[in-house]
């Protein structure tokens, strides 16, 4: 399924907003300079770089949930930035990512470590005016991770992170516990599961293995996870596509291969039915093909529908829930947590629109933009 918003589609007061948006470009940097002594970045303000152009929010319109969503990830990131650079009152910018949308934050989530804040659990409150789409498909909270700051006051504990994801550790940081804690004293809180989650980068990794703790208690929440990281080799970076399906094919055979051997016919289903109750949930995925960090996903869900066409389902069934390093693990006698990015089902969305850029192309802003060129679809493992 493809989604494309063409300019020629919106009303006269969307285009009004548009028009404001690019003079606003102009016009407030001097105003914002004398304000803030420097610059920051336009990326960090909502007038100049947000989704103006989202002036009623359709609940059950899928570009509106993912731009909202996407713009609550930002607000995290913009309350870190604001906490770093002292803006308080009238001088933080990080407001407007939630008010515009009609949230309000109840709680900052802050490391233990370092003291930054790195998630938010935000609160829909709606004021009922004329006009007012209905809000029965809105989440009534959201609970946004953000990803990594290469900013001096939180670089180190961040990286930090990153290292435990690249080393399947991310479930034993403490900032993960808080997360976790978070996420659980809301739902018993609510006593309801329409609680949205969503983060970017290493906050999506966050938002994915907290969603994943909660579907395998039986309570599966809605994700948006911008850009989550995929732990192997890029190999949806070759070119040529027949080296490329050689490798995925030869590397399921090993993997499927080596299940069968340090693992016994009870242990393997024992994982196949943590894997199945597993694929109820159904987290949606955001990719950019030029994102090195994420892009093996788009490979991972397609090779798997290739293997079952061509009638290996069932090695590709082995292979998929399984990782080398983890049956590495097993053979010598350690435990280890399945790997986060192995996920039973998925809603894969993918940005068709060529990036300039890696940092572009890894950005949380490209995902509300008005104008997209987007591939999604489901897969259900089965």
């Amino acid at each position: 399924m493809v989604y494309v918003t063409p300019l020629s589609s919106f009303s006269d007061e969307d285009m009004v907003q548009f028009q404001y948006r690019t003079v606003s470009k102009y016009i407030k940097k001097k105003e914002i300079k004398e304000i803030y002594g420097v610059m920051p970045s336009e990326r960090e303000n909502f007038n100049l770089s947000g989704p103006l152009h989202l002036t009623t929010v359709d609940w059950k319109n899928t570009h509106h949930q993912r731009s909202v969503a996407a713009s609550l990830v930002q607000g995290v990131y913009i309350l870190e930035r604001d906490r770093q650079e002292k803006r308080q009152g009238s001088q933080a910018l990080a407001p407007p990512w939630w008010e515009f949308f009609q949230f309000q934050i109840v709680l900052q989530l802050v490391d233990d470590a370092d003291s930054c804040i790195f998630g938010a659990i935000y609160k829909f409150t709606p004021q009922a005016s004329p006009g007012t789409l209905s809000t029965n498909e809105s989440p009534h909270y959201v609970i946004a991770f953000r990803g990594t700051i290469r900013k001096p006051h939180s670089v180190s504990q961040d990286l930090k992170l990153d290292l435990q994801l690249l080393q399947n550790g991310l479930h034993r940081t403490s900032r993960f516990e808080i997360a976790m804690q978070a996420v659980r004293n809301m739902v018993a809180a609510t006593q309801e599961n329409n609680i949205w989650l969503a983060g970017h980068s290493l906050g999506s990794a966050m938002a994915m293995l907290a969603g994943k703790n909660m579907a395998k208690m039986g309570i599966f929440l809605e994700a948006f996870l911008f850009n989550p990281p995929y732990v192997s080799a890029p190999i949806e970076r070759i070119k040529d596509k027949k080296v490329k399906q050689g490798i995925r094919i030869a590397s399921s055979l090993i993997t499927a291969g080596l299940a069968v051997a340090v693992k016994g016919t009870h242990q393997r289903n024992q994982f196949e039915d943590q894997f199945v109750a597993l694929s109820t949930w159904v987290p949606s995925l955001f990719v950019n093909p030029a994102d090195h960090i994420c892009s093996e996903y788009i490979g991972y869900f397609k090779h798997r529908k290739k293997m079952k066409d061509i009638g290996a389902g069932g090695i590709e069934r082995l292979a998929t829930q399984n990782s080398i390093h983890g049956l590495f693990m097993t053979a010598i006698g350690k435990e280890s947590e399945p790997p986060l990015h192995l996920i039973p089902s998925a809603v894969l969305t993918i940005n068709s629109i060529p990036s300039p850029d890696f940092k572009h192309a890894h950005g949380i802003h490209q995902w509300w933009g008005p104008e997209l060129y987007l591939k999604s679809k489901l897969y259900k493992y089965s």
